[in-house]
C-alpha cells in the first residue's frame, strides 16, 4: 500500500520529478564501482522500477486534437513508494541535492528495493559520507540490515571506508553484530580487507569502540587476530596489549603524547574515556595537537573528541593549530567542527599567533574557513597588527599581510594607542609592508 503524501510534498517534488524522469530516458544510470568478493556491492543487473516511474506516468500532455478551451488533464500525484525508488537512484548516484529534495518530499532513507538496498545502506557501502549524514538526521534505522542480514557498520568496515566507520561508531551502532556469513564488521575488515592504511584505520576504530578481537568467525573459528596474521600493520594494532582498566585513562594520554596511535586505541578499548584529562586539564586530543600526532589525532576525532575542550592555559587542540602552524592537524581537527571565535588566554584566535609567528600556509588555509580576520584580542591587536609589530618585515610576514588583507582584514585598524599598522610599518622599517598596506587603501 502506497504511504499517503501531502500537498507541500507535491509541490516541493514535481518539478524535480519530471526533470529526472526525462534525464533517465536520456542518459544510461551510473551504479558504483562493485567488488566481485563483496556481499555488499550493488548487483550487477539493477531490478526494475530503481529509476522511478517513466515520465509518462507523472504527465499527460493534451492530444493534437483537443480543443484549446477544454482543461488540461491534471499531473497525478507522485506515490510515496515511487519517491522511496527515486530516493535509492539518487543514493546510488550519490546525488546528495536530489536525494535532499527527495526526503522532504516525503521519500524514506530506511525503504528497501527488491535486492534489500536503502538509500541509509547504500551510503554505508559506498563511502557517501555526506549522504549518510542525510539519511541518520533523517532517522536511518541503524538496526537495518541488508540481504547478508549486516548492518552499514559491516558494510563500511568490509570497504575500508574508515569516515564512514567513524560516523556510525559515534551514532551508537552496533560494534559486534554478526552477519549470515558468521562475520562481524571487524572480521570482514581484516578478512575482506587488504591491510592498506584505510583498513588500519577502520580497525583501530572498530577496537577503540570495543569490537572483540577475539570472537571466532561462526562457520571456521576464525578470529581476527589470527585472519591478520599475514597483513603487518593491521596485526599491530590488533595484537597490541591493552592497559588494565584503572591505568586506561594515564595509558590514553601518554599514547597520545607520543603518537602511538594504537596504544590510543587499546587504552580507549579498557575502558578510558575519550576526554580524560592530565593534571593541566588536557585532553588526549590535545596532547596530540601539541605534539602534531596528525594520525592519532584523526583516531580520536572520528570517535568525537571535542576539538575545544580547554586546558588550564586556555590552550585547545584547535588554538594550538595556530601556535604550530600545523595545517594537517588543522584538516584533521575541521571535521569536528572547532569553534572559529574560541579564544586563547591572550584573547585571540587561532588566526593572531599564526600570523605573529609567519605561519603562511596556515594563514592562507585558515581565513578560508571565514574565521574573523579582523578579530580584536584583549592587547588590542588584530592579526594584521601581530604581523606587522611582531613579524620580522621579511617575505613571509609579507605573504601573510597580503593573505589577511585579500582575506578582508581592514588595513586601518589602529592598536589601542591609536597606531595603524602602516605606522607601525614604517616605524619598524618595514618598506614592503608599508607599500602593501598603502596599495590596499591604508592610512
Amino acid at each position: 500500500m502506497s504511504r499517503p503524501i501531502t500537498a507541500a510534498a507535491v509541490a516541493a517534488v514535481m518539478l524535480v520529478t519530471v526533470a529526472a524522469c526525462s534525464t533517465e530516458q536520456t542518459a544510461p544510470q551510473a551504479g558504483p564501482t562493485t567488488a566481485a568478493a563483496s556481499p555488499s556491492a550493488k548487483p550487477s543487473t539493477e531490478p526494475s522500477g530503481r529509476s522511478g516511474p517513466s515520465p509518462s506516468a507523472l504527465t499527460t500532455s493534451p492530444s493534437p486534437s483537443q480543443e484549446p478551451s477544454e482543461k488540461p488533464r491534471t499531473t497525478p500525484v507522485p506515490t510515496a513508494d515511487a519517491l522511496d525508488r527515486q530516493l535509492i537512484a539518487a543514493a546510488w548516484k550519490n546525488d546528495v541535492a536530489e536525494a535532499r529534495r527527495l526526503v522532504a518530499a516525503g521519500a524514506d532513507v530506511n525503504a528497501v528495493d527488491d535486492t534489500v538496498q536503502s538509500a541509509y545502506l547504500i551510503a554505508a557501502s559506498e563511502g557517501y559520507l555526506e549522504l549518510l549524514d542525510l539519511t541518520l538526521a533523517h532517522g536511518a534505522d541503524l538496526r537495518s540490515l541488508d540481504s547478508y542480514r549486516g548492518t552499514a557498520l559491516i558494510r563500511a568496515a568490509e570497504r575500508g571506508h574508515a569516515p564512514v566507520v567513524a560516523r556510525l561508531l559515534r551514532a551508537g551502532i552496533t560494534v559486534d553484530h554478526v552477519n549470515r556469513l558468521g562475520w562481524t564488521a571487524l572480521h570482514e575488515a581484516v578478512l575482506l580487507g587488504d591491510g592498506s592504511p584505510r583498513y588500519v584505520e577502520t580497525v583501530r576504530l572498530l577496537i577503540a569502540a570495543g569490537a572483540n578481537r577475539d570472537l571466532p568467525a561462526e562457520r571456521d573459528g576464525v578470529t581476527p587476530v589470527q585472519g591478520a596474521r599475514d597483513q603487518k600493520a593491521v596485526s599491530a594494532v590488533l595484537t597490541t596489549a591493552p592497559p588494565s582498566r584503572g591505568e586506561a585513562p594515564k595509558a590514553l594520554l601518554a599514547a597520545a603524547d607520543s603518537g602511538d596511535t594504537n596504544k590510543v586505541a587499546a587504552a580507549l578499548a579498557a575502558g578510558a574515556p575519550l576526554e580524560s584529562k592530565d593534571a593541566n586539564r588536557r585532553t588526549a586530543l590535545l596532547r596530540a595537537a601539541l605534539k602534531d600526532r596528525v594520525e592519532t589525532a584523526r583516531l580520536l576525532v572520528g570517535l568525537g573528541a571535542d576539538p575545544d575542550a580547554q586546558d588550564d592555559r586556555s590552550d585547545s587542540a584547535w588554538l594550538v593549530t595556530g601556535v604550530t602552524g600545523s595545517v594537517a592537524m588543522l584538516e584533521t581537527l575541521l571535521p569536528a567542527g572547532p569553534d572559529l571565535k574560541l579564544r586563547n588566554r591572550f584573547g585571540g584566535l587561532s588566526v593572531i599567533p599564526a600570523s605573529e609567528r609567519g605561519h603562511v600556509d596556515y594563514v592562507r588555509r585558515v581565513v578560508k574557513t571565514g574565521i574573523d580576520v579582523n578579530h580584536v584580542n584583549d592587547l588590542g591587536w588584530t592579526a594584521l597588527l601581530e604581523a606587522v609589530i611582531l613579524g620580522k618585515g621579511t617575505e613571509q610576514w609579507q605573504e601573510i599581510v597580503r593573505i589577511l588583507l585579500a582575506a578582508g582584514a581592514n588595513p586601518s585598524l589602529p592598536d589601542r594607542g591609536g597606531v595603524t599598522p602602516l605606522q607601525h610599518a614604517t616605524d619598524s622599517g618595514y618598506d614592503e609592508i608599508a607599500k602593501i598596506l598603502r596599495a590596499a587603501g591604508a592610512r
